[in-house]
């Protein structure tokens, strides 16, 4: 077998109308509705479905928890002016610019959380 990529990874959240707001207000992602009243973020050729706590969609994972993800972008933007951005928008930068080594090379980083606590890296290809 060879894997050949991620098609899209589900987040459980708390709450959903939170969850959206944070990653297409302030991540720039997009929102989609599928199947029966499904929801997911579209970015790239990537999708994140979101299962809510409450109501996680079969089949699921064996413990859904809201907050244990540790998710890394690659964003366009230089991550010192959404450092800025971020934060003017009341958005809580835990940690960066630091750098990192990512899937194909080394990373410039910054880290937040979302409104679960998962924690999101957003990165720019160095070098």
């Amino acid at each position: 077998m060879r894997i050949q990529g991620l098609d899209h990874l589900v987040l459980t959240v708390t709450d959903m109308q939170r969850t959206l707001a944070f990653y297409t207000g302030h991540l720039g992602m997009t929102e989609v509705r599928f199947g029966d009243g499904r929801v997911a973020l579209v970015f790239g050729g990537q999708k994140i479905n979101l299962h809510p706590l409450e109501a996680p969609c079969l089949p699921h994972a064996l413990l859904p928890t809201p907050g244990s993800a540790d998710l890394c972008f690659i964003v366009a933007e230089p991550v010192a002016e959404l450092l800025v951005t971020l934060q003017a928008a009341g958005v809580s930068v835990e940690q960066g610019p630091v750098p990192r080594t990512g899937a194909t090379g080394p990373l410039l980083s910054i880290y937040l959380r979302d409104p679960d606590g998962n924690l999101i890296e957003l990165a720019n290809l160095a070098g």
